[in-house]
């Protein structure tokens, strides 16, 4: 339900590229997730999960990221893909007398900066579909690398949504508080969940990898008031794991 995949980010420091073949590199994921049913929900679901991962790319003299030898945590600084997916909110159940929340499709850009033990990151995103809201993402890493190739990360996260986003899923407007017997609500803007991630990635040879997630978020603020997350929880607890294949294509 939260993320649904970001895979890998997108490492895009521009530089000059030599006489060389244009190239693009960038990875698909695909796996599944356990994750509450909806924002503030005390019971989980398990969905598909899927994500897309830019590498590099070289064309026409300029070159973005490393489209030679993708790497996940690739030590830079520079811009990177922000990309979330939330699945569609039914209103039954315990939230019968509620609006069906349609799927949102939330697309944009950050800034990274990766060293080889450690990353900070920042991503703003805006939904394309489903809701109109703007929503932002802050977060720092901890890496570790083996010889194997298997990739440890771990670190804060703190989530921000625009007030659009923040109604969308954790407001209940007069009519719904009729229909659902909750009180009506308004949810502001701001912070609405602060949290922790753990991740691996193990690569498969040069191709292929497996990815998993850990993850905890405490809604906060008006989002952990909300009615919606009052019959739930504010505790957001959530697992994925994934199938990765890198491609990297010569035109």
């Amino acid at each position: 339900m939260r993320h649904i995949a970001i895979a890998f980010a997108a490492f895009a420091s521009a530089a000059p590229a030599a006489a060389q073949d244009s190239a693009l590199a960038f990875s698909l994921t695909g796996g599944a997730r356990v994750a509450p049913s909806y924002f503030g929900a005390s019971g989980t679901s398990t969905t598909p999960t899927f994500g897309f991962g830019f590498g590099g790319l070289r064309f026409g003299g300029v070159e973005l990221g490393d489209p030679d030898a993708p790497m996940l945590f690739a030590p830079g600084a520079g811009l990177r893909g922000a990309f979330r997916y939330i699945p569609e909110r039914e209103g039954r159940n315990e939230l019968a007398g509620l609006n069906d929340v349609d799927a949102a499709l939330e697309l944009g850009l950050g800034l990274h900066y990766t060293a080889d033990l450690w990353q900070v990151y920042a991503d703003l995103r805006y939904g394309a579909v489903g809701h109109k809201g703007l929503t932002a993402e802050a977060g720092a890493n901890l890496i570790y690398r083996t010889d194997s190739g298997l990739v440890l990360h771990g670190g804060p996260r703190a989530e921000f949504g625009s007030s659009q986003f923040t109604n969308s899923y954790f407001g209940v407007t007069g009519a719904e508080s009729l229909a659902s017997g909750l009180g009506a609500f308004t949810a502001s803007g701001g912070v609405y969940s602060v949290g922790l991630e753990l991740g691996a990635y193990q690569p498969l040879g040069d191709t292929w990898g497996i990815t998993g997630l850990l993850r905890y978020d405490r809604l906060r603020g008006d989002a952990a008031q909300s009615p919606i997350t009052q019959q739930g929880s504010r505790d957001q607890i959530s697992a994925e794991i994934g199938l990765t294949r890198h491609f990297n294509l010569r035109f």
